[in-house]
C-alpha cells in the first residue's frame, strides 16, 4: 500500500486548525464567505474562477472543493473544463511572457 502524497482533509484537522488560531480561522471563514457571496459576479462564476486559480496554484484540496462547489452552483462539466483550459493557457502564457527576461539576459534584444 502506498502513502498518499496529500493527506486527506478531515473534520479533526479542521477543528485543530481552528483550535490553534481561533480568531484568524474565524476571520478567514468570514472572508471566504464574503468573497463567494453573489455580487457583481454570481457565485457560480466565482467558483469557476476558483477552479481555474486552483489549477494554477496546484492546490489539490482547492481543486476538489471548488469543483464540487461549482457543480453545486450549476456549472456544467464543459464550463469547468473550459475554466481549467483558461488556467492552462494563462500558466503557459506566463512562461512565454517571461521569456522576455531571458532574452534580455542573453543580450538577444536591444533597448531602444
Amino acid at each position: 500500500m502506498t502513502e498518499a502524497l496529500y493527506q486527506p482533509a478531515t473534520p479533526e484537522i479542521a477543528a485543530r486548525r481552528e483550535q490553534l488560531a481561533p480568531g484568524i480561522h474565524e476571520a478567514f471563514e468570514n472572508f471566504s464567505r464574503a468573497v463567494f457571496t453573489d455580487g457583481a459576479l454570481p457565485e457560480k462564476t466565482k467558483q469557476l474562477i476558483a477552479v481555474a486559480v486552483a489549477h494554477v496554484t496546484q492546490c489539490p484540496y482547492c481543486i476538489d472543493g471548488h469543483t464540487r462547489l461549482a457543480r453545486r452552483k450549476g456549472a456544467s462539466p464543459e464550463e469547468i473544463m473550459e475554466a481549467i483550459w483558461v488556467a492552462a493557457e494563462m500558466r503557459a502564457g506566463g512562461a512565454y511572457a517571461h521569456s522576455t527576461l531571458a532574452l534580455h539576459a542573453m543580450g538577444e534584444v536591444s533597448l531602444r
